[in-house]
């Protein structure tokens, strides 16, 4: 008897969930990493060049091995010194999607640019083409 009245309650509060559900605007919708770079004087080419031949192959990578949806780049114009030049976008399907990335990317990202320690060098030596002001993580919301 209490395992029926359990089930029960469980199944009402399933049912409650999806009627809410049905009754929001919206659904939760692909998520977004987007990074903010200022890149500095006179290395705009430079750190544009860099993405061509290197985040697009490997974004792209990325895509084929479903392990993102898709990726842009933005140029953004700085209101102040601290705003950002460039807007870098990673879109994955969901929340989910986060789980356990690095294991999912890191085989392409190797293929593409080396072992972690050839990356992390790379990587500070494209310290002296841009500055990374920050990230954000962000989901759409899709209107119903």
């Amino acid at each position: 008897m209490k395992a029926r009245l359990m089930l029960a309650a469980s199944l009402m509060a399933l049912c409650s969930f999806a009627l809410a559900d049905e009754a929001r605007p919206f659904k939760e919708g692909p998520v977004t990493v987007v990074t903010y770079v200022k890149v500095k004087d006179g290395q705009f080419e430079n750190y544009m060049k860099w993405l061509d031949t290197n985040f697009k192959p490997l974004n792209e990578e990325l895509m084929k091995a479903k392990v993102s949806l898709g990726y842009k780049v933005y140029a953004s114009r700085a209101r102040d010194p601290n705003d950002p030049d460039l807007i870098l976008s990673v879109t994955y399907a969901n929340m989910g999607a986060l789980d356990n990335l690095d294991e999912r990317a890191e085989p392409i990202a190797e293929k593409f640019q080396g072992d972690r320690a050839k990356r992390a060098e790379a990587s500070a030596a494209r310290g002296s083409m841009r500055e990374i002001l920050g990230s954000k993580v962000i989901r759409e919301l899709v209107l119903k």
